[in-house]
């Protein structure tokens, strides 16, 4: 059985270089050797990024593509699903341009898989880092089983998407990524993940340092985006057969998203 990992890294315009540098670096380092990074470059880019880029295509074990026009993640995703295919791969992992791997993340990941083999994506906790890449106190732990993360999907999302590990066939169920959503594309593959028999998991330890950017909350803002938030939530509570509990949150959740940015990052300090 092929065992290589491809993981999905996607990059455009306005991520750090030197961030970018290190979210690799973290990749490229980790236990479990047999990977494959293919970089999605979404959009044109210039500078220091486009000289980075360069730098790392000499390296064997990334392969970096180049998409002329800004397409938002969900459509570069697909892409890297489809070169994954290609490959011939049944292991997928993501990761962000400014987050950083523990060293044995995807060594235990691919582990879980191969103890479960009912389990089709398996994520794990997360702890946010600065600017500086210091830890700010904060972690997320995530539901361990199945039945947990359907039950929490009431409210938030069930994984955190740069810290998950895929089997190819969860792709074949959910069909892959909305490339409608620009933004929240990541709870709409959760979504259409449960409407389609995938099967979820997370691991108890910390497989992912996350990364808050100053402009973290502000980026959470706007009518539109909650509105949609709102709509979809809506839609998905009635799908999975949620409670009026479920309903109730998704109003809470457009009164954050509508909320000063010093509202929302108190609130998010605080759940």
């Amino acid at each position: 059985m092929n065992k290589t990992v491809t993981v999905m890294l996607p990059v455009y315009k306005k991520d750090n270089p030197a961030f970018f540098e290190e979210s690799l670096a973290s990749v490229l380092g980790q236990t479990y050797q047999d990977i494959k990074v293919l970089v999605g470059v979404d959009g044109p880019v210039e500078g220091k990024l486009a000289e980075t880029l360069k730098g790392v295509e000499k390296n064997e074990r990334v392969e970096v593509i180049y998409f002329k026009e800004n397409r938002g993640l969900a459509c570069v995703l697909n892409d890297l699903v489809a070169r994954s295919r290609e490959l011939d791969v049944e292991y997928l992992a993501r990761m962000d341009a400014d987050d950083k791997c523990v060293s044995d993340r995807f060594e235990r990941q691919m582990a879980y898989l191969l103890e479960h083999p009912e389990v089709d994506v398996v994520g794990g906790k997360i702890e946010e880092i600065d600017q500086n890449g210091e830890k700010n106190g904060k972690g997320v732990q995530y539901p361990l089983t199945h039945e947990d993360c359907r039950k929490f999907f009431r409210y938030r999302d069930p994984l955190a998407h740069p810290a998950t590990f895929f089997r190819m066939r969860y792709f074949d169920k959910a069909k892959g990524y909305r490339p409608e959503y620009r933004k929240n594309q990541d709870t709409m593959l959760w979504y259409d993940g449960f409407l389609n028999g995938c099967v979820f998991a997370n691991l108890p330890d910390t497989v992912l340092n996350f990364r808050v950017a100053p402009d973290f909350y502000s980026r959470r803002n706007g009518w539109k985006r909650a509105k949609q938030m709102l709509s979809d939530r809506i839609k998905m509570n009635k799908a999975l057969g949620y409670d009026l509990s479920a309903n109730m949150f998704a109003f809470a959740m457009f009164g954050m998203t509508i909320s000063p940015t010093w509202l929302k990052k108190f609130l998010y300090r605080i759940r």
